[in-house]
């Protein structure tokens, strides 16, 4: 109690005395990356169309698609539709809705767009809808990714119709708190559906050094699974539907506070404040709480065990003193009140 007390006043809300005491044995740190290590509000820096479709009208097509997503990524798809509104005197904030809406779990989503069946995501998704990429749409993804950019496809009936390529900042606490979970003999991975070469340049600018890239939700709970079978206790966070399979898989779950709802039910910890910091919290105070737990079983040993015999009247023939039931019961409060102290520390 006192220790989930003093976690949700520094922004760690714990779900249990489970969750606090398997978080002191975490030895393995496992992260996602968009809306986690970096801040989650992707902004649109590129736009290409591979066909005679006006960009505005592409852009609108795959905010309908995007509009009911929560996804960070779906966010910056609909706001840049929005801003190429107002750069055309356009002052309109609706977005038509996308029919037989559908998410595709670390993939991307599909809709109906009038009479157009319209599919926003990511290569994978491309693929398991058999859908051709061409020289020129995969030209254009590799040029992105190698400035650490995410590449988001838009097809319309059966073709990749155009791309966008956004960047999103790496939280200004990530590298600290990488190299601070090294220095408490922790390892940091990252885990995420975005592609390689982006992932790895923001694992490189935290300091990370394992990376899975392009994996899709079980397959970041597998990742999760394997690493358990080597004996380790392992950590979650994410902030995502798609990482909700991995929160559930790991020992600990922390959600970051601005998570979907989804992630945050997944989670055993939830960090209220959204800062990476809070991960060095949670673990540290799961460690000192354990560590206070250990002291005061020796410290009511340490009181009690020479207690007993004085009790027992074992001086009384050398001193003539002896203790009664009353004095006894009078000194159990006493030994509950230290306890409680140290607690608190």
């Amino acid at each position: 109690m006192v220790a989930t007390g003093k976690g949700a006043s520094q922004g760690v809300l714990i779900k249990g005395g489970n969750a606090l005491e398997k978080a002191h044995k975490v030895k393995i740190v496992v992260f996602d990356k968009t809306g986690t290590l970096t801040v989650g509000k992707p902004v649109v820096v590129s736009t290409m169309v591979f066909s005679d479709m006006p960009i505005q009208e592409f852009c609108e097509i795959a905010a309908a698609a995007e509009v009911n997503s929560e996804h960070p990524i779906a966010k910056a798809v609909v706001q840049h539709a929005k801003k190429l509104r107002q750069q055309y005197g356009l002052n309109s904030e609706h977005i038509t809705e996308a029919e037989d809406f559908e998410v595709h779990p670390g993939s991307g989503v599909s809709g109906k767009v009038g009479d157009k069946l319209v599919l926003v995501g990511n290569k994978r998704l491309m693929a398991a809808r058999n859908i051709l990429l061409g020289t020129e749409v995969e030209d254009y993804m590799s040029e992105s990714e190698q400035l650490a950019r995410t590449c988001v496809l838009v097809a319309v009936d059966g073709r990749v119709a155009g791309a966008l390529a956004m960047t999103d900042p790496v939280k200004p606490e990530a590298e600290q708190v990488i190299s601070f979970l090294k220095s408490m003999n922790i390892t940091s991975i990252m885990v995420t559906g975005d592609n390689w070469a982006t992932a790895t340049a923001i694992a490189k600018e935290v300091g990370i050094v394992k990376v899975f890239a392009e994996t899709d939700p079980l397959g970041k709970a597998d990742k999760i699974k394997e690493l358990q079978l080597k004996g380790l206790a392992v950590a979650m966070v994410g902030d995502g539907i798609n990482d909700s399979p991995a929160l559930v898989a790991a020992d600990v779950g922390m959600a970051i506070g601005a998570s979907t709802d989804v992630a945050i039910e997944a989670a055993d910890i939830v960090l209220i404040k959204s800062n990476l910091e809070d991960v060095i919290t949670a673990i540290d105070l799961s460690r000192k709480t354990l560590a206070r737990i250990r002291l005061n079983y020796v410290w009511a040993l340490g009181y009690n065990v020479p207690g007993m015999p004085i009790a027992a009247g074992i001086l009384f023939p050398f001193t003539g003193i002896s203790r009664t039931k009353n004095h006894c019961t009078l000194k159990i409060p006493g030994d509950l009140l230290d306890i409680l102290t140290l607690s608190k520390r």
